[in-house]
């Protein structure tokens, strides 16, 4: 499937692309407007970006949390580090660890939601923000000669943006799974 995604500065560039759009006979169940009163960017598809960051999140604590209560074990067994001297040498390695695994799960929330708003989104957040700032988004789906012939018609009304994009995946708009 491939995407073409044209930024529009207002309402009646948007209205006066689809209708030449629609003039040059591409299907208009092919075509969408983004924007005010138009389809909003949950509706359409496009992926939150908070809702990718809450997934690598997610999966950076799965392996994360229990390599940090092996690794904060381990240490305390080497260094024979007392954390509290009135509990047993063991007592202190299992408390390093259990610290070891809640330094490994504060780093993933930070990193994974880090990372994942700022690249796990790819070009939906820009998107998501023009639609924001109240720019409007042209976005047609179809096979690589629907897609050019757009891209044609479209590049007459002097988008902000023009940008194709090919998804091979079946369950996704734009980027991400």
């Amino acid at each position: 499937m491939n995407y073409l995604v044209a930024v529009l500065p207002d309402r009646i560039q948007a209205e006066a692309a689809y209708s030449a759009l629609e003039k040059a006979g591409l299907p208009t169940s092919q075509i969408n407007i983004l924007g005010n009163g138009y389809l909003s960017a949950d509706e359409f598809g496009l992926i939150d970006p908070d809702k990718q960051a809450r997934k690598q999140s997610t999966r950076l604590l799965w392996w994360l949390v229990p390599f940090g209560f092996v690794a904060g074990a381990a240490f305390n067994y080497l260094t024979a580090i007392e954390i509290f001297p009135q509990i047993t040498r063991f007592g202190n390695e299992l408390l390093a660890g259990i610290l070891g695994a809640i330094s490994a799960a504060l780093g993933a929330t930070l990193i994974g939601r880090g990372v994942g708003l700022t690249v796990g989104s790819g070009d939906a957040l820009p998107y998501r923000n023009r639609l924001n700032d109240g720019k409007y988004l042209i976005v047609v789906t179809g096979n690589r000669n629907l897609t050019r012939e757009a891209t044609r018609i479209v590049r007459q009304f002097e988008p902000e943006n023009i940008q194709g994009y090919t998804d091979y995946s079946q369950n996704s708009k734009l980027v991400g799974n």
